[in-house]
């Protein structure tokens, strides 16, 4: 008995061990646990069952003329035509299936079965993209990436004006892009993560050569410690708007500086004609400017009468920019909890021109159609699903009606306004916004204890 007792102790107890340990990596450490265990069973799953699952989620189509001849001289079954596998791909979060599709599928089929292929490979998460006509390319994720924010380590540099701020769902880096997308609207209620998703835009164009423009009408708390890396900051309503005069008045500048290069009546060749800044020799060109305007609100809301000429103003000249300024090279991100119609005049009309759309947890539905509505009702929908213990959580698209859920990495205040200070020398002057230009204040003077004396050497009163 004490033989067959050691014998199944022998047995059971590394089953227990290998199984406990697969149990804790899967939570613990879902990364190790996808690459050596989840992959391969993925795999294997994919390969043993694949024309059983096509079958059963609708990809299979009637086979051609000739396979049915094929088959029926080879006495064999015919069998329905699947998707053909074209490649795999491992990635240290999922994987990469492409397939070529069978004749007469299209890409829609295989988005439309999209969910039924996750539950039937048992992965967390499967999208569908098209790589050319007749290849669709299906990106799988083994665990949720989005729970624990690791962002991959970019081979190379994104670019100028390429920033990646977020991790999106299928495992990839987001990147925004102000050349591809100029005008940017963040939306959120409070704690929703709109800050972070600002500050790692910052973090991430400090080190460019770019000139950095902050609106917070709340004194200045959100952006001021980006003092070192702002040409020009604003921290009230009044300044504001002198702010947005001299970015117009920079924006007309640049526009006689295209025009002057535009080779009218033939001055240079007609490749170097160039209708924004970009087109321009280099030595000419000036700094992009990226302006990141937080709490909209504030811009709009009025206390008076006496207000409402400065709002006209503010809401014009906002206006102006968000329409014109994109040659100019200067670009808005506007941050707000609500952005709708009910902020008054303009406001739809500003909302129209910003493309880019990012929005976090919001505390009605409307918030989230303000933002999404006009680019897809199933981005609205995945709004509403996001949850309060998941900050920085959002759904991004743009007007052409892509959208992707993505979450932004934690980073401290500290740390992006240590990221600034250390890139100050990158922070270009420029005349029109001199004025604005935030100067770090001095460290407070550190004023020195009193000594105290001990009370044993204090001398006692004198008694009559």
């Amino acid at each position: 008995m004490s033989a067959l007792t050691s014998t199944l102790l022998e047995l059971v107890a590394p089953a227990a061990a290998l199984t406990g340990g697969a149990f804790y990596a899967k939570h613990r450490h879902p990364r190790a646990y996808w690459v050596a265990v989840g992959l391969p069973l993925t795999v294997g799953r994919i390969h043993r069952d694949y024309d059983a699952v096509m079958e059963a989620c609708g990809l299979t189509v009637e086979p051609s003329f000739w396979r049915a001849m094929v088959t029926q001289a080879t006495n064999r079954p015919a069998k329905p035509a699947v998707p053909k596998i074209r490649g795999i791909r491992c990635t240290a979060t999922g994987l990469r299936l492409r397939l070529r599709l069978a004749r007469g599928q299209e890409t829609a089929d295989v988005t439309n079965a999209a969910e039924r292929l996750r539950h039937a490979w048992g992965v967390h998460a499967l999208t569908v993209s098209e790589v050319r006509p007749g290849l669709v390319e299906l990106r799988i994720t083994g665990f949720d990436v989005l729970r624990n924010v690791r962002m991959p380590r970019v081979a190379r540099s994104p670019g100028s004006l390429r920033v990646p701020v977020a991790l999106r769902s299928d495992g990839t880096p987001y990147l925004r892009d102000y050349r591809e997308v100029p005008h940017g609207l963040i939306l959120g209620a409070n704690q929703s993560g709109k800050s972070m998703l600002v500050r790692n835009l910052v973090h991430g164009l400090a080190p460019q050569p770019v000139a950095l423009v902050g609106i917070d009408c709340k004194r200045g708390v959100e952006q001021r410690p980006f003092a070192p890396r702002l040409s020009a900051l604003a921290t009230d309503p009044d300044e504001a708007l002198g702010l947005l005069i001299a970015l117009l008045v920079e924006m007309d500048e640049r526009y006689d500086l295209i025009r002057s290069h535009q080779g009218i009546p033939g001055s240079v060749l007609a490749e170097d004609v160039t209708a924004d800044i970009w087109g321009l020799p280099e030595k000419v060109r000036p700094v992009p400017i990226v302006v990141f305007v937080d709490e909209i609100a504030e811009l709009f809301l009025v206390a008076g009468k006496a207000d409402e000429e400065r709002r006209n103003r503010l809401v014009t000249a906002l206006i102006r920019l968000a329409q014109l300024s994109r040659a100019a090279g200067i670009y808005l991100e506007v941050s707000g909890q609500r952005f709708g119609s009910d902020l008054g005049k303009g406001a739809t009309l500003l909302r129209s021109q910003l493309t880019g759309r990012t929005v976090h947890r919001v505390n009605d539905l409307e918030s989230a159609k303000m933002g999404l509505g006009d680019i897809s009702d199933l981005a609205v929908v995945a709004t509403t699903k996001i949850s309060p213990d998941m900050p920085g959580m959002a759904i991004v698209g743009d007007t052409s009606g892509r959208w992707s859920e993505i979450r932004t990495p934690y980073r401290s205040l500290s740390e992006v306004a240590e990221h600034c200070a250390a890139f100050a020398h990158m922070t270009p002057d420029l005349q029109n916004l001199a004025a604005f230009r935030p100067h770090a204040a001095p460290a407070p003077a550190v004023i020195p204890p009193k000594p105290t004396i001990p009370s044993q050497l204090v001398p006692a009163p004198a008694t009559e």
